[in-house]
């Protein structure tokens, strides 16, 4: 390394003699092989790694018969070691088919940068939980706070922007208001932020109006859902919310919401391919809908008068 001496700098001996390529390659970041037990995931992550999915099958068996083809990024830890920003699937797949080393990119990032790099190198991916976006949107708007950004979710309406949406939307495929509803899910007990992943709660309800219920408001709700096999609509958790904020919401009330009885909803869907060999290949869906609708009048018609004989 270059010393100075009384204010001139002094260059080392062997870089005298080195060509301009080389040092610009010292400039440049450089990819170090190291030891596997020296990668750690990173201690806030919000995603799943293990998550069985098509594609991670496929970048397991691409590391395995390649290697990993794409660097880590990681950061030194305090105690030794690296810390993984980006990679933490690739990590998890190297280790399963047994690589025992890395390559890896090493950065200096502070936690606020580390936490923001974390939710933004994988929010984007295909197929992830409702539970992962609300850790992952919830990890970046504390960092973006700590780094001293104006955040003001709690007073964002629909139709209006903060500059904290503005901020988060950025790197993200939701809008503003999906991400506010994201983070809002965060405030759910356990049970019913892994029933939202299991589509048992559905996300409006869930992230509107239950997540405003107390602790205590949610276990019993939790409860009665799987006691009684059902799920607030967005009508019963608007009244549920309502009623909580009026300090009125107690477990009584609760089994009478829940308990009132839900206009069936039957839903049918025709696959194209089941449907093309009945219509001339000139005809509209809409088309298609009138015809189905015709002949659906006529078996009716047939069935009542079979009945009335």
């Amino acid at each position: 390394m270059a010393r100075k001496l009384n204010g001139i700098e002094l260059v080392k001996y062997d870089d005298l003699f080195k060509t301009d390529a080389e040092r610009e390659a010292d400039q440049q970041e450089r990819v170090q092989i190291v030891p596997a037990e020296q990668v750690f995931p990173y201690a806030r992550q919000p995603y799943s790694v293990d998550r069985p999915s098509a594609d991670l099958v496929r970048l397991m068996d691409s590391i395995e018969r390649t290697g990993i083809a794409e660097p880590l990024i990681v950061r030194p830890r305090s105690e030794g070691g690296y810390e993984i920003i980006s990679g933490h699937r690739r990590d998890y797949c190297a280790k399963v088919v047994g690589l025992n080393t890395r390559p890896v990119i090493v950065r200096d990032y502070s936690d606020e940068d580390a936490d923001i790099l974390v939710v933004d190198y994988n929010i984007n991916r295909e197929n992830l939980l409702p539970s992962e976006k609300a850790k992952a949107y919830k990890l970046k708007l504390d960092a973006m706070k700590r780094q001293g950004a104006r955040i003001d979710l709690t007073s964002c309406q629909l139709g209006t922007k903060s500059r904290a949406d503005e901020l988060l939307a950025e790197s993200a495929e939701d809008s503003a208001r999906q991400i506010q509803r994201y983070i809002r899910l965060t405030n759910l007990i356990p049970p019913l932020i892994e029933a939202v992943d299991a589509g048992k709660l559905k996300f409006v309800p869930a992230a509107d109006y239950i997540s405003h219920l107390t602790e205590k408001e949610q276990t019993y709700l939790q409860l009665v859902m799987e006691r009684d096999e059902v799920s607030p609509s967005v009508d019963q958790a608007q009244r549920l919310k309502q009623i909580s904020a009026e300090g009125k919401l107690e477990s009584n009330i609760i089994d009478l919401i829940m308990r009132e009885e839900k206009p069936l909803e039957r839903k049918v869907t025709l696959r194209n391919d089941r449907l093309q060999k009945y219509f001339p290949a000139s005809y509209t869906p809409k088309q298609m809908e009138e015809v189905i609708v015709k002949l659906l009048e006529g078996w009716y018609r047939r069935r009542q008068q079979e009945q009335e004989r």
